[in-house]
């Protein structure tokens, strides 16, 4: 299921939000067309992973997929641990941050491990992913919960785990945002874009109308967390870790569509 075409690379049009991602801070904000705002915090994406990441990472199985990598803090700590990972994002300057902050692979077989791509466009490995992460709210990619979660059921291989950060808070919200850096930011500031906001109850109502089954929930670091699995696979399924999950991810010319290899 496509996500609507506006909604895919609102991020990547979002100057704000390049802008923290290249200097490391905010303040930057999600501002709802009320005038409600969320404070991001770059700060801590910026960072290195914490212990609570950490504890994240250490649930994590197989070849891992983090959707929505920012500037890429997990990627990075699932690289130095020696996992395979990739990191997807539609933000130029978060691709360019997560490259950035990678050792060179060992080898040409390593391949890229940051690609600037939306989730809903096609992506390397589909089918074979062991883990997808949705952390640091982006359980709300595309304002739509329930295509988000069909599309990651299909790029993780059967019985495969989704590993979800969500709110504190009993909420199932979707709602037209800007991101802006700035209080008083006008509605004509930024570009708007559908997003969701999702509490635990609310996340695993929509993974059960998908099809998904609870796993684990948990809270650490005055942060909530939910892990489900799709369904089983048949006698007949692929092995889970196949070499070539991100094979196709060689060095080549860094576009809008193209990986961006780490060098």
């Amino acid at each position: 299921m496509s996500a609507p075409p506006a909604a895919r690379h609102a991020w990547a049009a979002a100057d704000p939000y390049a802008a923290a991602l290249r200097t490391g801070r905010g303040p930057l904000f999600l501002r709802r067309a009320d005038g409600w705002l969320l404070p991001l915090e770059v700060e801590r994406w910026c960072a290195r992973a914490d212990a609570t990441d950490r504890a994240v990472l250490d649930r994590c199985e197989g070849a891992v997929l983090d959707v929505g990598c920012g500037p890429g803090r997990l990627v990075v700590e699932l690289a130095a641990r020696g996992r395979t990972v990739l990191g997807i994002d539609v933000s130029e300057a978060a691709v360019a941050r997560t490259v950035g902050r990678l050792a060179p692979p060992a080898s040409e077989e390593d391949g890229a491990r940051a690609l600037r791509r939306s989730v809903f466009e096609p992506l390397p490995g589909e089918g074979r992913w062991d883990t997808v992460l949705l952390m640091d709210g982006n359980v709300g990619i595309g304002g739509n919960p329930q295509a988000l979660l069909e599309r990651v059921a299909g790029l993780l291989r059967p019985g495969g785990l989704l590993i979800a950060e969500t709110l504190p808070v009993n909420v199932d919200e979707r709602a037209e945002v800007q991101v802006v850096d700035v209080v008083g930011a006008s509605p004509a500031d930024g570009v708007p874009f559908s997003w969701a906001r999702l509490g635990t109850p609310a996340l695993l109502r929509h993974g059960r109308r998908a099809g998904w089954r609870r796993a684990a929930q948990w809270e650490a670091g005055g942060r909530c967390f939910a892990a489900l699995r799709t369904r089983s696979a048949s006698s007949s399924a692929e092995p889970p870790k196949s070499a070539a999950v991100i094979s196709s991810q060689r060095a080549r010319k860094p576009s809008g569509d193209s990986p961006v290899a780490v060098r």
